[in-house]
């Protein structure tokens, strides 16, 4: 199929000259000869950005619960201890991993760590995607930090109250509302790391900007090289948002919910009927109304004592 789009396009160019062309004929020229190297880029670009995004995800899952774990003075010695190594370990991490950046992180992980290791070098498959796993782990660990603390702390209480533990309290209560709540900037991450791949074009990745460099660099067709890996960028981009966007009004559930009529007891609008006064139903407090009944026949006779 491919071979025949791009017989088609070097037929419309013709034998012109790659210099003689004007600009669409050079992006079409591009497409022709160099249209199956830009997929295998964005096919690269694409797992690279979904995989790092859900190992992030994990990743930062486990160190956000980690930071958020509570400690009293009632809880073993040795408890609190480890509580409190464990969460300055994991807050170094966050701090290291934010604050520089990625293309930095990337040259030491792939050419420093096997120099201090004595290791050899990971594929670069390997090592793009533990790079990317690893930085976006620590801004997913900041944002689902953020989601739990922005629970209701009542709902902790009334988890405990009723026994469940700390673990069982965070699993069924905590996390599912965490996790919608933080949907939107988990696709955020997404949408960012397919863009910021580029970056590691720098340790020989074959993604989709390494092959933009190569193409532009052989032929000096910069910008008509640019505005095709524009747009797929663009694409991917807009598809992964009209995922995401899918997914989070799934998780939302229906618009509208059938309230039950049938339960005498449900206080919804229009099924419920309030008891006439006197019934066996009635509500108000007789002993409380009575009262108040003498109360004020006390104060009407009092005003007449007076005239």
């Amino acid at each position: 199929m491919w071979e025949s789009v791009q017989a088609s396009i070097i037929q419309f160019i013709g034998t012109t000259k790659t210099s003689e062309m004007v600009s669409y004929e050079k992006i079409l020229y591009l497409i022709g000869e160099y249209g199956p190297s830009y997929l295998n880029g964005a096919k690269n670009t694409f797992l690279i950005a979904l995989i790092s995004t859900l190992l992030g995800c994990i990743i930062g899952l486990a160190v956000g619960i980690g930071q958020t774990t509570p400690v009293s003075k009632r809880d073993p010695l040795l408890k609190r201890i480890g509580v409190k190594l464990l969460k300055g370990f994991l807050a170094v991490y966050v701090e290291v991993f934010r604050g520089t950046p990625m293309m930095i992180q990337a040259v030491f992980i792939y050419y420093g760590m096997p120099l201090l290791m004595g290791g050899r070098f990971m594929d670069w498959f390997t090592a793009a995607v533990f790079i990317v796993s690893i930085n976006t782990g620590a801004y997913m660990a900041e944002t689902v930090r953020g989601g739990i603390l922005s629970i209701d702390p009542g709902q902790t209480e009334g988890a405990k109250a009723i026994g469940m533990t700390h673990v069982q309290t965070m699993v069924h209560v905590i996390l599912p509302q965490t996790l919608r709540n933080i949907m939107p900037q988990i696709g955020n991450n997404l949408i960012i790391n397919v863009k910021d791949t580029c970056v590691l074009s720098i340790i020989s990745v074959v993604e989709l900007f390494f092959i933009h460099k190569g193409v532009a660099g052989a032929l000096y067709l910069f910008f008509e090289s640019a505005a095709i890996t524009m747009v797929i960028y663009l694409t991917m981009t807009l598809f992964l948002t009209w995922i995401l966007r899918w997914v989070e009004k799934k998780m939302d559930g229906k618009d509208h919910y059938d309230l039950a009529t049938t339960d005498t007891l449900a206080h919804t609008t229009g099924t419920y009927s309030y008891p006439g006064k006197g019934s066996n139903f009635d509500e108000r407090n007789v002993e409380t109304e009575e009262a108040a009944r003498r109360n004020q026949e006390n104060r009407n006779q009092n005003v007449r004592g007076e005239l």
